[in-house]
């Protein structure tokens, strides 16, 4: 395999890969032993059919696209590591060459790393930031916590008021055609929760258990699935049950449910307590992100478009983990909610663009500082990953590749790299806002 770097503009390479004839070959034969079996010629069996003569039949390049995708999966990665580019988004692949007895030819355009001009970053100034915990926020904790505890019983005697969880059949139809994706069974909907288009919540207040009922709706212009964009839709529903909360008195009985203490005093001091705690983080996080910001505004470099569109790719792919774990598809999602793909990116693109330039500044930091991240240190990070995984550390170090155990080296230089700004920052006072002169006078 060879490998030729060409730098383009705006921090991109162009990387061309030469693969061996010898390999093409091997890559060939592979793609023939994978699809043998279900090609079948007459005066042969199926799956016996020599690769000469499926050639015959249709032709060289009938292997050529597998043959193509093995060859970039098993090359692309060793290609990137001997030219010592250093990538930061997914390549796009365009095939130069394939051709039996030939070395395959292949192009990956590729982002590159760029190159960070650090502004200030020691002595940062940042808002202070007010931690104390009111009596209303204690209240609305309780009252959260109540709400978590809250029985759910279902009610016959009444209809469907907002605020309510309604069991319900439904199947959506489109000029009275029903339509993938618009059907499912013993739902469970929150209403008022404007998880469903349009009016559809709305539309069952009032319709009592039993009631099979229509609700007209109207898909968004620019809703996921272009064939139902701004169409109208009817959907039949079955309403099963009406579900209510039912929350527990607020007393000494109630602390001693939800805590380990014995009376409802003790149990509001602890919460407090925890709510100042958590204010105390979430200022630490807000100053930092804050003091983070000010470094990258002080500091030059640019972006590649690709790096940032493989950073909304990740990002939206996470979305879409944290939706599936909540028992929803990601398609699910969409359609439910009117959102496209298109909007989806659109719209995490400014925080994509943040976490770039916030990582690059925070590693060029960490390398003009000389932060180093010892043996002992990986020993604690991968301590902590034995302790949430409930496994013993030997173990998961054992799992850990280098490569990923250099990505934790990075990630802990991060990490030291941000204590070392929020070391040095200074707080101010937020500015009280200037009265009216006259409204003074």
């Amino acid at each position: 395999m060879s490998v030729q770097v060409e730098n383009l503009e705006k921090n991109m390479a162009k990387l061309t890969i030469e693969v061996s004839a010898d390999k093409v070959e091997k890559a060939i034969q592979a793609a023939y032993l994978k699809e043998k079996s279900k090609i079948s010629l007459p005066g042969f069996r199926k799956g016996k059919v020599p690769r000469q003569m499926i050639e015959k039949m249709y032709g060289a390049a009938i292997f050529y696209e597998d043959a193509a995708n093995r060859l970039i999966q098993e090359n692309y990665g060793p290609a990137v590591d001997e030219s010592g580019v250093d990538v930061v988004s997914r390549p796009t692949i365009d095939i130069t060459q394939i051709e039996k007895g030939q070395p395959f030819i292949f192009t990956a355009e590729v982002a590159v790393k760029p190159e960070v001009k650090l502004g200030k970053y020691m002595g940062v100034t940042v808002a202070k930031i007010d931690t104390s915990v009111s009596d209303e926020e204690v209240d609305a904790a309780v009252e959260e916590e109540r709400n978590h505890n809250a029985r759910t019983v279902t009610v016959q005697d009444r209809a469907i008021q907002d605020g309510d969880t309604a069991v319900i059949d439904f199947e959506g139809f489109v000029d009275g055609v029903a339509f993938e994706g618009g059907k499912a069974e013993n739902h469970s909907l929150v209403i008022g929760s404007h998880s469903f288009i349009d009016t559809f919540e709305e539309q069952l207040i009032g319709k009592n258990t039993g009631d099979e009922t229509e609700v007209n709706v109207t898909f968004p212009e620019e809703y996921q699935a272009e064939e139902l964009a701004g169409k109208p839709a009817l959907f039949k529903v079955k309403i099963h049950e009406i579900k209510v909360k039912e929350l527990p008195e607020l007393d000494d009985e109630f602390a001693q449910d939800v805590s380990e203490f014995d009376t409802l005093a003790e149990y509001r001091e602890d919460v407090r307590k925890k709510l100042g705690e958590t204010k105390e983080e979430e200022a630490r996080r807000t100053k930092e992100d804050e003091a983070i910001k000010k470094i990258v505004d002080k500091s030059s470099m640019e972006i590649p478009e690709a790096m940032i569109e493989t950073q909304v790719e990740v990002m939206v792919e996470e979305f879409a983990q944290r939706i599936s774990q909540q028992g929803l598809s990601f398609e699910q999602y969409m359609q439910f909610s009117g959102m496209t793909m298109d909007k989806m990116k659109e719209q995490v693109k400014p925080e994509a663009l943040s976490r770039i330039q916030s990582s690059l500044v925070l590693e060029e930091i960490a390398k003009a500082e000389d932060i180093q991240v010892s043996d002992e240190d990986v020993a604690a990070e991968i301590e902590k990953m034995a302790k949430a995984y409930g496994m013993e550390a030997e173990k998961v170090s054992e799992f850990l590749g280098d490569a990923q155990k250099e990505s934790m080296k990075k990630d802990i230089s991060v990490q030291k790299a941000v204590k070392l700004v929020m070391e040095n920052v200074k707080e101010r006072a937020k500015a009280k806002p200037k009265k009216d002169k006259e409204a003074a006078e």
